[in-house]
């Protein structure tokens, strides 16, 4: 029978594995690369194989590596969900979850509830970080993060957060009053719109409707911003039209500060998605998290 530190060795040499990388296995097991290696030189010393080839620039499996990574990934996957099974059974949840959020999804899904979450469960350290720029959330540290459903990577485990959200064009009264409201997306070339810059510094179309009808306009702009908060000041201001989600404007619509046009264009996108690696533990208070966003946003099951 493996001894309780056997075990741990083993589940190194499969993070590293898994990862290609000292420096990624060590974030994801919360260790230091020199300890990560010092327990490799001793797995190598006692099984008396060399499980992996390694240089200043890369780290790959060796024939016997790859035989033993494959052997052990079912073994050390079915523990797992035995040990994450657990968490139905345990009482409040303690330690720190770090998310990594763009600002939309940080003020629309965490924002409301973050109050209540932090009273129920006070032992939790609750890390957000706010951040639009895609990134790697294993390589940067961070125990889950927040994307639309489309930009999630396909290595990682999606949960949604949200229904299907709705996008919109809308403008301000006195914008709309000095020029005719656009009725097609043809119409948007006599306007001036407000661009939407994306992580990676391009500029996202305009995508209207919905379905084989569906049409993506590079819009002309006076303006490109890369933050809503921003977007939607340049629009009640008359700067320009706004793309952007209904539900981020609601209460700007509501107020008649502005105005949505063509309606019938609006056009069904991707829900917030938590995303976090498939084949680690769920840090302590991800499932309350999910669960309490999961339910202020209508989805129960």
């Amino acid at each position: 029978m493996l001894s309780r530190s056997e075990l741990a060795d083993l589940n190194v040499f499969l993070a590293i594995a898994r990862r290609g990388s000292f420096r990624a296995a060590a974030i994801d097991l919360s260790l230091t690369t020199s300890a990560l290696s010092h327990t490799m030189r001793k797995l190598e010393d006692r099984l008396e194989v060399r499980l992996l080839n390694r240089t200043s620039r890369s780290v790959s499996l060796t024939a016997a590596g790859r035989e033993l990574a494959e052997a052990l990934s079912h073994g050390l996957d079915t523990i797992a969900e035995g040990l994450n099974a657990l968490e139905a059974h345990r009482g409040d949840p303690v330690g720190s979850l770090r998310i990594n959020a763009p600002r939309d999804a940080a003020r629309l899904l965490i924002a409301p509830m973050v109050v209540d979450f932090v009273r129920r469960y006070p032992q939790i350290h609750l890390d957000l970080i706010v951040d639009d720029r895609p990134i790697d959330i294993v390589a940067e540290g961070f125990d889950a993060g927040i994307r639309y459903a489309g930009s999630v990577p396909r290595d990682m485990v999606a949960v949604p957060l949200t229904p299907p959200l709705r996008w919109i064009v809308v403008g301000s009264p006195e914008y709309l009053g000095r020029h005719t409201p656009p009725r097609h997306p043809d119409d948007l070339y006599k306007h001036m719109c407000i661009q939407m810059r994306v992580g990676d510094n391009s500029t996202y179309p305009w995508e209207l409707g919905d379905g084989p009808s569906m049409a993506r306009v590079d819009v002309p702009g006076v303006m490109r911003v890369n933050e809503t908060e921003a977007t939607i000041v340049a629009a009640m201001r008359g700067v320009g039209l706004a793309y952007c989600l209904e539900i981020r404007v609601r209460e700007e619509l509501a107020r008649g500060q502005l105005l949505q046009v063509m309606p019938d264009w609006s056009s069904m996108g991707d829900p917030f998605c938590m995303y976090y690696p498939s084949r680690r533990r769920s840090p302590p208070g991800l499932t309350q998290l999910v669960d309490m966003v999961r339910r202020q946003n209508g989805i129960y099951d």
